[in-house]
């Protein structure tokens, strides 16, 4: 299905829909509030964003000097090309300990790489423990936000979800005793897990860490109480020196939630005694991506959703629209790199209205490349034919002032006279199903230029 069509799903239930956009809404306004407090935050912009260019420009010797710097620290460096190679790897380093009880913090790759199917399908319990993550993984669903992954349910639906897997009352609805509910019963799992799987927020080149931002300390809890410790990791979260890392924790949580900074920035930079720790450097398409001129800047993304937030087609649609793990426009670059023709319909969910160029920290033209991305589908037949004849016949339309103006005054004309029931009929304007078009102007703007400027 195409996002417009899985979007139709979504927005059947008006009032939800409703929900969401303004929930969303008052996230990107937490998120201006805390912008506006930090005078330098557009230079912080845009020394982020030249930190990140310099590091893809130079990507190789950073991974290496990484790689380095970590195994002299006691750290064992994997390397895996794809999702599939990622979750062999994974599994080998499971086995190779005897275990079978897992305990996982957020990370947007693993999701990426879909490695909790891969564990349980080979007889390895894994248990998500950040509390969105843990409520869409009972209820067998994909997250639908990067930072917020339960964001499109409400607290009743989690009431319910919890009433039905984790033996709460039935009905129960306060945020604080679900909450409690849900501490109480990962409180268990934390003390029996003998892996803890983390993403990587950021990775120093420099002294081989890597660094997890969580609000819930689900990270630290998992990798102090497991004997392994395995962090998969995006091969462009890199940057160079430990002191960038102020930089990029000033942007992330302001950007993401509106926070002055995350409740926990958790470095590992090696095992503790008698125990061992693992980083899985994951490509999956990012070569790739780095190696067209028109997107490597989206590989310069740090997470934090706040494209997401501001996008008024991701706030009316939902995440699970899009059908890939990161989802809203920097999903919509990301996803046509990983398969062209499946997420040929994404580039298309915009507007182009240039608000996620505006929010991001690191400064990603991201309505552009997804006006490129179009560019690309049209050019390799990945189009559907109805958008592809009926963009040929627009453009032809666009290019003749003389059929340009018939068409218009036609259209003043009959949007005057026409029965209001087969002007917004449906079937054939979707567009008026939730709003009303403007009335009609009397002239167009050629006819009144025409007589006014002499």
């Amino acid at each position: 299905m195409s996002h417009s069509q899985k979007s139709d799903l979504f927005l059947l239930d008006q009032e939800r829909t409703t929900w969401h956009d303004e929930t969303l809404w008052f996230v990107r306004q937490k998120r201006d509030k805390a912008v506006y407090a930090v005078p330098e935050f557009q230079e912080l912009r845009q020394l982020a964003s030249d930190i990140k260019d310099h590091t893809l420009s130079r990507l190789h010797f950073y991974l290496q000097q990484f790689e380095e710097n970590a195994r002299r620290n006691g750290v064992h460096v994997h390397w895996a090309a794809d999702a599939d190679e990622h979750n062999r790897i994974v599994l080998d380093i499971i086995r190779s300990q005897g275990a079978t009880r897992v305990v996982k913090s957020k990370s947007m790759l693993t999701e990426e790489c879909h490695l909790n199917p891969h564990l349980i399908q080979h007889g390895v319990e894994v248990i998500d423990t950040d509390l969105g993550e843990r409520i869409i993984q009972l209820r067998d669903e994909a997250p639908s936000h990067v930072v917020l992954p339960a964001i499109h349910l409400k607290k009743e639906d989690v009431g319910e979800t919890f009433w039905q897997h984790l033996g709460t009352e039935k009905g129960l609805t306060d945020p604080q005793q679900l909450t409690e509910a849900a501490r109480q019963h990962l409180r268990e799992k934390f003390l029996a897990g003998e892996v803890a799987i983390s993403g990587v927020n950021f990775a120093v080149a420099e002294t081989g860490s890597v660094v997890v931002c969580t609000n819930e300390g689900n990270a630290d809890l998992g990798v102090n109480l497991a004997r392994v410790h395995i962090a998969c990791m995006g091969m462009e979260k890199l940057i160079p020196r430990l002191s960038d890392l102020g930089v990029f924790t000033r942007l992330l949580t302001r950007s993401a939630t509106g926070q002055p900074v995350t409740t926990y920035t958790s470095h590992f930079t090696r095992p503790a005694e008698g125990k061992e720790m693992h980083v899985v450097i994951v490509d999956n398409g990012r070569t790739k991506q780095l190696g067209r001129p028109d997107f490597r800047a989206s590989l310069k993304c740090i997470r934090c959703g706040a494209c997401m937030n501001t996008c008024p087609v991701y706030r009316r649609s939902g995440g699970h629209s899009y059908d890939f793990t990161i989802p809203g426009p920097i999903g919509a670059i990301l996803s046509p790199n990983i398969d062209m023709k499946r997420h040929a319909s994404l580039p298309f969910a915009s507007t182009l209205c240039g608000s996620c160029t505006d929010v991001c920290p690191v400064k990603i033209d991201i309505h552009t490349q997804l006006y490129k991305w179009r560019q690309v589908l049209g050019q390799a037949g990945e189009l559907p034919a109805s958008k592809k004849w009926s963009m040929k016949l627009l453009s032809r339309v666009l290019a003749r002032p003389g059929i340009f103006g018939a068409g218009g005054k036609m259209a003043r004309h009959g949007l005057r006279f026409l029965p209001h029931g087969l002007t917004h009929a449906p079937g054939y304007n979707p567009w008026a199903i939730a709003r009303e078009l403007p009335a009609p102007p009397k002239q167009s703007f050629r006819e009144w230029h025409a007589q006014t400027v002499k």
